[in-house]
C-alpha cells in the first residue's frame, strides 16, 4: 500500500521525465542498485557538509581531502552493499581520484573560509492549500550581513547545455518557493555549483517566478492524481532510458510492468 501526500523536486522531475518511473519509485518503491556516480556524489556532498563544521581559517583543500576517506567509511558502514558496485581495487582507485578532483574543483569556485552558512543539508517542508506537502534538502543556506539569503546546491556533474538544465532550475525554484512559504521572504540568490565543469550558475528569483513554480507544481500534482485515479502511468521513451534500472519492467520496451500497489491516500484528489 502507498500514499501520495508529498512531493520533492526529484520526484516531480521523475514524473515529468517519465510517469512510469515516478510510479516505480514513489508508489512501488522498487529498490535500485547504487551507481558509482551517485555514490561519488553522496561522498563529496558529505565532505563539503563537514567542511563547514571546521573553523573558517581551517577550511582548506588539504583538510577537505583528509575528510574523504572518513566520509567513505561512514557511508560504507551504513550500507556495506555499496561495495558491490566496484569490481576490484582499480575501480576504487579511479573513484577516489575523481572524488579528489571534484573536491579540488570546489576550492576553485569558492573561498569557504570567508563563508559562515546558516545551515548545511537543511531539511525544509511546507504544506500547500490542497494538503500537498513539499519537502527536500537544501545543500547550503547562506545569509549575507544585510540579511539576504542564498540557497546553494552542489552538482558533481558538468553544467548542462541550457536546453538540458530544466531539472536543476526547477529544483532551485522549488526550494525558493518552499522558503518563501515558510518565511515570507523572497530568496536573493539561487546558486548551482557544477564541480564537474568548475562553473557556477546564479539566478535571482522574482515573485513572478516563485508563483510560476507553484503553478507548475500544482499542474504536475493534478497530472499525478489523474494517473493514480486511472492507474495509467504512461512510460516516456528518451535517451535516458538506457540508464534506467526499470527498463526490464517497462512496456515501452516490450516488457511487463507489475500491478500498481494499492494507493490508500491521495491528497488534493
Amino acid at each position: 500500500m502507498a500514499e501520495l501526500t508529498s512531493l520533492s523536486p526529484s520526484r516531480a522531475n521523475d514524473f515529468i521525465q517519465c510517469p512510469l518511473k515516478f510510479r516505480f519509485r514513489s508508489i512501488d518503491k522498487l529498490p535500485e542498485p547504487p551507481s558509482q556516480a551517485a555514490f561519488r556524489g553522496t561522498v563529496v556532498h558529505s565532505v563539503l557538509e563537514k567542511l563547514f563544521i571546521a573553523p573558517p581559517a581551517e577550511r582548506t583543500a588539504e583538510l577537505a581531502q583528509t575528510m574523504l576517506m572518513p566520509a567513505w567509511e561512514e557511508l560504507v558502514e551504513k550500507d556495506p552493499d555499496v561495495l558491490e558496485i566496484f569490481e576490484g581495487e582499480s575501480e576504487k582507485e579511479t573513484f577516489f581520484t575523481s572524488a579528489r578532483r571534484l573536491i579540488d574543483s570546489y576550492f576553485v569556485l569558492e573561498y569557504p573560509e570567508h563563508l559562515e552558512p546558516e545551515e548545511t543539508e537543511k531539511f525544509v517542508r511546507t504544506t500547500l492549500d490542497n494538503g500537498l506537502e513539499l519537502r527536500g534538502f537544501i545543500d547550503r543556506v547562506d545569509v549575507a550581513p544585510g540579511g539576504e539569503r542564498r540557497l546553494v546546491d552542489y552538482k558533481t556533474g558538468k553544467q548542462p547545455k541550457p536546453q538540458y538544465g530544466r531539472e536543476a532550475k526547477f529544483q532551485m525554484g522549488f526550494y525558493a518557493l518552499v522558503v518563501y512559504r515558510l518565511s515570507g521572504e523572497l530568496v536573493h540568490t539561487l546558486q548551482l555549483m557544477y564541480l564537474g565543469s568548475r562553473s557556477v550558475l546564479k539566478s535571482h528569483p522574482t515573485m513572478a517566478e516563485v508563483e510560476q513554480t507553484q503553478f507548475e507544481i500544482d499542474a504536475i500534482w493534478k497530472d499525478i492524481i489523474a494517473s493514480a485515479e486511472s492507474d495509467r502511468w504512461r512510460p516516456k521513451k528518451s535517451p535516458l532510458c538506457n540508464w534506467c534500472t526499470f527498463k526490464p519492467l517497462c512496456p515501452a520496451w516490450g516488457n511487463a510492468a507489475p500491478p500498481t500497489p494499492e494507493i490508500t491516500k491521495i491528497v488534493g484528489a
